[in-house]
């Protein structure tokens, strides 16, 4: 006589460690149970350094972004000329196409 075969089967996630509880007979996952989370930071301490870096770099960033913006004017207005003058150097001499002579 075999033994009998369960009715459900117990099967761990290798990639995230999760739990499946699969139902042989209709061959579903009856259950889910996530794998337990991991411990980002080991005391308090960790946790607050990481928060306070956190923060300097948030500050950092901003500051960034304020200088960028104070310099945004003048860098567009260097844009513009170098634009300009490239404009002239290569004057269009060409006549503008028009999308039935493209055809």
């Amino acid at each position: 006589m075999s033994p009998k075969a369960p009715a459900t089967l117990d099967v761990a996630c290798p990639e995230c460690g999760a739990t499946l509880k699969i139902d042989v007979a209709t061959a579903s996952v009856i259950s889910h149970t996530p794998a337990p989370r991991k411990r980002t930071f080991e005391d308090m301490e960790a946790a607050a350094q990481h928060m306070r870096d956190q923060d300097e770099r948030k500050e950092s960033l901003f500051r960034q972004a304020v200088d960028a913006e104070k310099n945004k004017e003048d860098v567009l207005a260097k844009k513009f000329a170098e634009a300009m003058r490239k404009a002239k150097e290569t004057p269009d001499t060409g006549k503008p196409f028009r999308d039935f002579d493209l055809d």
